[in-house]
């Protein structure tokens, strides 16, 4: 709205910080900024400020998120990709990086992918000549917006549950396999910000009673589509850690676990025995 006048925008951004602080946002000024670099006009101002009081994710407001260094789309209804994700891309980056000494366009799968925001930082930090990227989900509307992140001209996403999602091409060839995973057990769920609980996909969330069901159908199966040399990426809470490493062995891989503090973040890497 930069053709309003100086004291106008500043009205505009007093009425919309303290709109937000009485809904209890800690950084409304920040949000407010925000919103009012994305409104054309006072009226879609004053209706993205609504939205975002009403409890909407502040990415599903904008229609992106910040993620790796990329902007990512996010789509009502579609889960928005967390900052702590950020430190399973860089490991699977990592991991990316090694393969593609190893092979020309090492495959990478990008599974459970939401809105597609770990496939795309995966490519995006990837060496030339790239990668060969596929993403899976099982929610519609995160496939839509996974494509919207992951064009044909960087990867394909599909559309169903787990592997079944997958070409049966990249059976066995799989360098890097990251499956961010639900993992909030069932009775939590409830405890979870209103913003996630009532506007994120339950999938998207509940990882059944001790928040480890995906996983472990994740890891039971990994081998079979895992390269010789592959790698088994999935992010869980730092209480799950010991029983998810479990579950990686149980599968037949060999799992170690890193953690973040800056970033509160653990992340499970199984290596193929």
């Amino acid at each position: 709205m930069s053709h309003l006048a100086s004291p106008r925008i500043t009205t505009l951004r007093s009425a919309a910080v303290s709109r937000l602080r009485a809904t209890g946002s800690v950084f409304a000024e920040d949000e407010a900024d925000l919103l009012l670099s994305h409104a054309a006009t006072p009226a879609d101002l004053e209706a993205l400020v609504e939205r975002r009081a009403a409890g909407l994710p502040l990415e599903q407001v904008l229609g992106w998120a910040e993620f790796s260094g990329l902007r990512v789309a996010v789509a009502p209804g579609v889960f928005v990709p967390r900052r702590r994700t950020e430190f399973l891309a860089g490991q699977a980056a990592a991991l990316v990086t090694a393969a593609s000494a190893g092979a020309a366009r090492p495959v990478v799968v990008d599974l459970c992918c939401g809105s597609g925001a770990v496939g795309a930082a995966l490519a995006a930090a990837a060496p030339d000549p790239g990668i060969e990227l596929h993403a899976a989900d099982i929610d519609p509307a995160a496939v839509r917006c996974a494509r919207r992140n992951i064009p044909r001209t960087v990867g394909e996403v599909h559309e169903g549950d787990l592997y079944d999602a997958l070409p049966v091409s990249v059976r066995g060839r799989i360098a890097v396999l990251v499956a961010n995973v639900p993992y909030v057990p069932t009775d939590e769920v409830g405890l979870l910000p209103p913003e996630a609980r009532d506007h994120e996909p339950l999938a998207a969330l509940d990882g059944g009673a001790d928040g480890l069901d995906i996983l472990r159908r994740v890891t039971a199966a990994a081998p079979r589509w895992l390269a010789p040399g592959g790698h088994l990426l999935v992010e869980t809470s730092a209480r799950q850690a010991a029983p998810a490493a479990e579950a990686f062995r149980r599968g037949g891989l060999i799992p170690r676990v890193v953690t973040s503090e800056e970033q509160y973040a653990t992340v499970i890497i199984g290596a193929t025995g």
